[in-house]
């Protein structure tokens, strides 16, 4: 499933899930967990589980 170690930071824009939304409130977005944000999707999740995301794939 994941394509990165742990110890890895995640490029949100290396992801094939990563899309740019156009809303200036919610500029970022994850297609795989289905949600917008206003920084980069990896950080969101690091800063709510405090786990690197597990759904990164590389384009």
């Amino acid at each position: 499933m994941s394509e990165t170690k742990q110890s890895e930071k995640i490029d949100c824009y290396k992801c094939q899930h990563f899309y740019i939304t156009w809303q200036a409130s919610f500029p970022y977005g994850c297609r795989a967990m289905g949600f917008k944000s206003r920084r980069s999707p990896a950080q969101e999740v690091v800063q709510t589980s405090h786990v690197q995301c597990l759904l990164f794939l590389h384009k």
